[in-house]
């Protein structure tokens, strides 16, 4: 069964030239990461040192474009980065890319030789469809603070993923909750592209299609669909 993903139109009217490409996988394996995961997120960082040609993340124009919507919605940032801006520069650092587990790595990869926004989400978690909307400010994000669980509210007029059990991802693609990341008992996952002007929508296509490969290569057999 194909997920549901919506934009409403308020996130459309905020940021007309947003678009999102979803990689859809059933059959999928995971596990931690090995070193053949490691080497794609080596790799991701020396592209994204040719790309940027000692430029920093944000001077990118696609970059530049999420900090504008960021500004946009009322967020700062330069103290809260999209996921590629942030991602960018820790691949830029002496510590490099976080290897998490073979999935996450794979989507990280991604977003870092392309810059651009990647999140995995395992879809058995999810409840209902995935929306994204601007938040009333009452809605509930599980996250964890000092090894508890704790409940947050993103703020009035925040751009957030959700589904019908609340906040999936606050500020737009910043921060996941641990309710729906994926992890190494992960068989089915949406991984969503997000792209803005000038990005334009045949390489938001390509970017997808090259996840969907990857996905193919690591998860052989596994079921996978590429849409808008």
């Amino acid at each position: 069964m194909t997920l549901s993903l919506t934009v409403s139109d308020e996130v459309r009217a905020l940021a007309p030239g947003f678009t999102h490409v979803a990689v859809e996988a059933h059959g999928l394996v995971n596990g931690p990461s090995t070193e053949e995961s490691s080497s794609l997120l080596d790799d991701a960082a020396r592209r994204l040192a040719v790309r940027l040609e000692g430029r920093a993340p944000h001077e990118d124009p696609h970059i530049a474009a999420w900090r504008e919507v960021y500004t946009a919605f009322g967020s700062k940032p330069s103290r809260t980065r999209n996921s590629a801006e942030a991602l960018a520069k820790r691949a830029l650092t002496e510590a490099g890319l976080p290897r998490i587990n073979l999935l996450v790595d794979v989507y990280n990869a991604i977003s870092v030789a392309h810059l651009v926004p990647v999140g995995g989400e395992d879809i058995d978690r999810i409840q209902g469809g995935m929306r994204l909307v601007r938040a009333t400010g009452e809605e509930d994000f599980v996250t964890v603070a000092g090894g508890e669980e704790v409940v947050e509210h993103p703020d009035a007029g925040e751009v957030v993923w959700r589904d019908d059990a609340g906040v999936t991802c606050r500020r737009w693609n910043w921060r996941q909750g641990p309710r729906t990341r994926l992890t190494e008992q992960t068989v089915s996952g949406i991984f969503l592209l997000e792209t803005l002007t000038p990005m334009p929508p045949a390489e938001a296509d390509q970017v997808g299609a090259e996840l969907a490969e990857l996905l193919e290569k690591f998860s052989p057999g596994a079921q996978i669909t590429v849409r808008r």
